[in-house]
């Protein structure tokens, strides 16, 4: 049989657009060649108050820092800033919970009984591990 002939018809029978899309012939994605796809990318805000909510912390703080400066001056808001920095980088050893106690007290939040407090019990913590190895890690020794 005569190869060329084969071949041609091959070709003819099979369009080539088909093989360069990312889908097949039956609408299901062609995973080896294009990769995993990620549902997190494709999903949408499902509701129009959602993007503010995941922002409302720090839309709130930026209110707070206006008023503090109209009322108090640039003083008050920039030491504020700078107290927050000083207090976010204070942290435990990171085989110990924190309790950002004083984080909390700044922003006001110390009386305030939230979601976060009944739900994210320290003693059901997924973080366990020895703390020497979870130390020299955070120093970069391991």
């Amino acid at each position: 049989m005569n190869t060329k002939a084969l071949s041609s018809q091959l070709k003819d029978s099979i369009p080539i657009t088909e093989l360069s899309t990312q889908y097949g012939g039956y609408g299901i994605q062609d995973t080896l060649r294009t990769g995993f796809t990620s549902a997190q990318s494709e999903l949408l805000p499902s509701h129009a108050l959602e993007l503010s909510e995941k922002k409302f912390q720090l839309n709130q703080e930026k209110v707070n820092f206006s008023s503090l400066r109209n009322i108090q001056g640039l003083h008050a808001p920039l030491k504020l800033q700078m107290e927050l920095q000083a207090v976010k980088q204070v942290q435990r050893l990171p085989f110990l919970q924190s309790s950002n106690i004083a984080l909390d007290t700044l922003r006001g939040n110390d009386e305030c009984i939230g979601f976060e407090d009944i739900l994210n019990d320290p003693s059901q913590s997924e973080m366990m591990g020895e703390p020497h190895v979870m130390m020299e890690y955070k120093l970069g020794l391991l």
